[in-house]
């Protein structure tokens, strides 16, 4: 009995709820072993919410009995979202719950939420959380607050929305204001608290570590190996035989390099180019055959899965194979023998793909190239470097050349390239923030950069069309929805969208980046239409990648620290073994593997993303304590009711609480992004540059708290920067003070016009009463 069987009966019009042995004559199913594997397969699909059984014992879908399925998404003042897991209710939208209709759940279960009204605030469905059926926390990182007999542990995170009960017995050593682990022994429910008790203490929070050591306890990431998955890593060999180059190219004679980081251990890639006789570019990609060393189910293999991928934090690296492997064996370091795959692919002058091929080989790396080092080759003509590595300088040529055509490429065809700059956290050896600077992105990165897009985007195709099981790496088309709303906010800038309607191409999207560059609405534009966008994921389908305009795309080169990735290797080389093909019980199992891979691989980046923003964010708020009382100049990167987010030049964030506007009051302008002064007119915009001073940092809560600097320091708002600029006079009169008070005036006339509707109910609500007495 399949359960998709049981999904299909169930959404038929004319089923209505059944017990178990009404379906069994529904279904045809025979008494004994098939009746008892019906009752088992309910009961599985009733634990994974796919469906619902009533009071009654009756079995029905959750959508047919105005039910949803779905995570949890807790908001820190109690009340929170359940996003729903079933694709047809994706499309209906979220419904919220309201604080008091949590019933004990917790931010992260996955719940069942009965709908009350199919449209509450903002258009979301509003309801009440009626069954848990599966918890997302089994302990809790937070702070530990003592009351002598009893404590309280605070989490970290305030989207739990618990503080969870300790009683002495179970204080482990734990002391007022330390951070601690707390497993929870008694989920909330009713009336009754969460309950838990210490099961590590972490130290207290300005203790060296500490800090970063609470995100990983947090978002349970693995500090170590199991002692069968280092025992497996020792037993691969560090250098390779002869054996291992059975069936093999050999390119050790070929010219390639590695261009990493200065910081990378775990080298996974390198690069060769070749001018051929006919005038095309000889482009290899070659990538480190880790499958060849992790087998399918071994230790090694079940470990990468559980990890899913390498979590990059501000002080350590939590790697997804352990370091005998992702630095020894595994890494291409230079002048060694080393196992690959390789992706030759030969690109016509005018970057049309010509040829391609995917086969094992072994290579031997020239040189271990950092991007500092590049870009002084290619840019800054630096003569010493250019000495050092003369016979490379006409391949680092060759490839600059090749990678501004496959970008020229990328570009002609729609792909959407964003160019946010990204923080880079220097700290000491005891983990404390020195100095917070951007990361470049010179030609160097670019290189590296469109060839790998190239490689995975070949490999991804080339695949494809085998009609071989694969996973991808897709980037569904944006919501209309919100792409109406993003170009509602770009007008606000003089800009609109062209082409927008039922399917959007990347290429409107990329037109207006190409726009807004180097002005001063470019990052706040290019940061709203980013959340405009769906996120990346991994499928088993190739449902295409819309930020690159690609049909088809794989994440293929770098498998020493992505799961997926690895998976990927595993196929193209069974492939290639088997002529190009797989035996039919091998495509079976791929295709019913590749699906859950694709799903936990997907939840796995995001948990790691979601862990190096907040180290990141840790170390920033401590960067910061040290500076209050310091000026920096920034942008306004948000604005809410409250308040005015301003990001700082070198990408920190605080805020500016309206109660620091102390010249007028302010409201809110939902459709300008803006907020109004109602005196003066005075307006504050996204994007608008300012000048701060650092008034607090909370360390606990993560927060920076910003005040503008008036007067002679500050002199007044606008996209343009400092002061009034030409560009903003017509005839002598100032068109954004202009604008200004238009806004105000249409702010205090809607304000008077809802002052007047509610006086006008009051009135007839007193008449009302009048006429009943």
């Amino acid at each position: 009995m399949e359960q998709q069987r049981i999904v299909d009966f169930m959404k038929e019009k004319l089923y209505k709820p059944m017990n178990v042995l009404e379906l069994k004559e529904a279904l045809g199913v025979q008494d004994g072993d098939e009746l008892e594997e019906l009752v088992k397969l309910l009961n599985r699909m009733e634990e994974e919410g796919l469906v619902v059984r009533t009071r009654t014992h009756r079995y029905g879908l959750p959508s047919k009995m105005n039910l949803v399925v779905g995570r949890l998404q807790g908001k820190a003042k109690g009340f929170g979202f359940v996003i729903p897991t079933d694709p047809e209710e994706i499309a209906h939208g979220d419904v919220f719950v309201n604080a008091g209709d949590m019933n004990g759940a917790m931010h992260g279960d996955k719940v069942i939420a009965r709908v009350h009204k199919k449209a509450g605030i903002n258009g979301l469905r509003e309801g009440e959380i009626i069954r848990i059926l599966e918890r997302a926390h089994k302990t809790v990182v937070g702070t530990f607050v003592s009351h002598q007999h009893y404590a309280f542990v605070i989490p970290d995170d305030p989207r739990i929305g618990i503080e969870l009960f300790v009683p002495e017995a179970d204080f482990n050593g734990a002391a007022d204001g330390m951070k601690v682990v707390a497993e929870i022994t008694h989920f909330p429910e009713g009336w009754k608290a969460a309950q838990g008790k210490v099961i590590e203490v972490l130290g207290y929070p300005d203790q060296p570590g500490v800090d970063i050591l609470a995100v990983i306890r947090k978002h349970g990431l693995p500090e170590s190996f199991p002692d069968e998955v280092l025992q497996a890593a020792e037993a691969v060999p560090d250098t390779i035989s002869e054996a291992d180059l059975q069936g093999r190219r050999d390119l050790r004679k070929r010219r390639m390099v590695t261009i990493d980081g200065e910081d990378a251990k775990d080298l996974d890639d390198a690069v060769s180019v070749e001018r051929l006789p006919n005038g095309n570019i000889l482009l290899g990609v070659h990538i480190a055959d880790v499958g060849y060393y992790v087998r399918e189910n071994s230790p090694l293999d079940k470990e990468a899965y559980n990890r899913g991928t390498s979590v990059y934090l501000v002080d350590r690296v939590i790697p997804m194979l352990p370091h005998r492997l992702s630095n020894g064996i595994c890494s291409l370091n230079p002048k060694v023998d080393r196992l690959t795959l390789t992706c030759d692919m030969e690109w016509s002058p005018d970057a049309q793909l010509v040829r391609h091929e995917i086969y094992p080989s072994v290579i031997r790396t020239n040189e271990r190239m950092t991007y500092t080092n590049v870009r002084k080759i290619l840019l800054d003509k630096d003569p010493e470097l250019i000495d050092r590595y003369r016979e490379l300088l006409a391949d680092f040529q060759l490839m600059e050349e090749l990678a501004m055509k496959l970008r020229e490429r990328r570009m002609r065809r729609g792909a959407i390239d964003f160019d946010f700059d990204e923080a880079k956290i220097i700290v000491d050896r005891q983990g404390k923030p020195v100095e917070i600077k951007k990361r470049e992105r010179s030609i160097a990165e670019q290189i590296i950069e469109e060839f790998m897009l190239a490689a995975n985007e070949t490999v991804s195709e080339h695949f494809h069309w085998l009609n071989i099981p694969f996973l991808y790496r897709v980037h569904e088309e944006p919501d209309s929805q919100r792409l109406n709303d993003f170009n509602d906010f770009i007008r606000n800038f003089g800009y609109a969208l062209k082409g927008i309607g039922n399917k959007t191409h990347p290429r409107a999207l990329q037109r207006l980046l190409e726009d807004i560059k180097g002005k001063p609405e470019e990052r706040v534009i290019s940061t709203v239409m980013l959340r405009s966008m769906k996120q990346a994921k991994y499928s088993h389908e190739p449902l295409g990648h819309f930020g690159l305009a690609a049909e088809f795309y794989s994440h293929f080169t770098s498998p020493i620290r992505r799961y997926p990735d690895l998976v990927i290797h595993r196929i193209i080389r069974e492939a290639i073994e088997h002529g190009g093909t797989l035996p039919p019980e091998r495509i079976d199992q791929l295709r019913a593997k590749l699906p859950e891979i694709a799903q936990h691989s997907s939840e796995r980046e995001r948990l790691a993303v979601d862990a190096e923003r907040e180290t990141d964010l840790v170390k920033k708020v401590e960067f910061m304590e040290g500076r209050i009382g310091e000026d920096f100049a920034g942008y306004i990167s948000g604005i809410t009711a409250f308040g005015i987010f301003v990001e700082l030049d070198n990408t920190v964030e605080g805020m500016v609480h309206v109660s620091y506007l102390e010249d007028d009051y302010y409201h809110y302008e939902e459709k300008q992004y803006a907020l109004i002064g109602e005196r003066t007119g005075r307006m504050f915009r996204i994007g608008d540059r300012v000048k701060v001073r650092v008034e607090a940092v909370n360390k606990q809560a993560r927060t920076i708290d910003f005040r503008l600097l008036e007067g002679g320091e500050y002199r007044g708002l606008g996209r343009g920067g400092w002061g009034r600029h030409e560009a903003d006079m017509e005839n002598g009169v100032d068109k954004r003070q202009a604008k200004r008070k238009q806004f105000a005036r249409a702010a205090r006339q809607r304000q008077k016009r809802a002052l007047k509707a509610v006086a006008k109910k009051a009135a007839k609500l007193r008449k009302q009463k009048k006429s009943k007495r």
